[in-house]
């Protein structure tokens, strides 16, 4: 069992791993922790926002919706390579996923496939919401990329995980389909080089 990290290791973490970082209001102190508790962790979730533009990405993402109210997730990660660290404790980012799915994150072993929602991943998973339109045209910038596999290198380094634990929203909640645009295979190959 993991404890999450503490906010100041965790932008220390992002920062000793190059990532650029952009601080948004009280961060630190923006969750949803009244409604559940947060923790233990045991990997990273990754997401596409649906959106086109970074302001408003990152305030949707700091304040939700109506139906949604935010944290959205822990950090925003833009197409200029930016990570907006939006919210520190439980997010609204991964919903109800597949508890078959957590215990392979757990393990570090390969996923199944993702057939049930009756776990809480709100608990259990930092998340990055990453700007994107998700249709599978809109581009994936190499910085946008390259802060995604750093951020969550970051968090792995801190807790002794591997790549494994880094999963996407697909691959958790049956319905989903982000990221799209890019392969989480390809990013945890990534993310195993920088570990390394």
């Amino acid at each position: 069992m993991s404890p999450p990290m503490s906010a100041r290791d965790f932008i220390n973490g992002l920062r000793d791993e190059g990532v650029r970082i952009k601080e948004v209001g009280d961060w630190e102190h923006h969750n949803r922790n009244d409604k559940g508790p947060w923790g233990p962790v045991h990997g990273i979730m990754i997401h596409h926002t649906v959106t086109s533009g970074a302001a408003e990405t990152v305030r949707l993402c700091r304040d939700g919706h109506p139906s949604l109210p935010g944290p959205l997730c822990h950090g925003v990660i833009t197409k200029d390579g930016a990570v907006h660290l939006v919210g520190y404790g439980r997010a609204n980012h991964a919903g109800l996923g597949d508890d078959d799915v957590l215990r392979a994150v757990i393990g570090e072993k390969t996923l199944p496939s993702d057939n049930e929602a009756n776990t809480d991943g709100n608990r259990h998973f930092y998340g990055f919401e990453c700007e994107n339109l998700g249709d599978g045209k809109d581009p994936w910038p190499d910085a946008q990329l390259e802060a995604i596999e750093r951020a969550s290198a970051a968090i792995c380094r801190h807790h002794g995980w591997t790549e494994r634990s880094v999963i996407g929203h697909l691959e958790w909640q049956p319905g989903k389909v982000d990221p799209r645009g890019f392969s989480m295979k390809s990013m945890r190959e990534r993310i195993h080089d920088r570990l390394k």
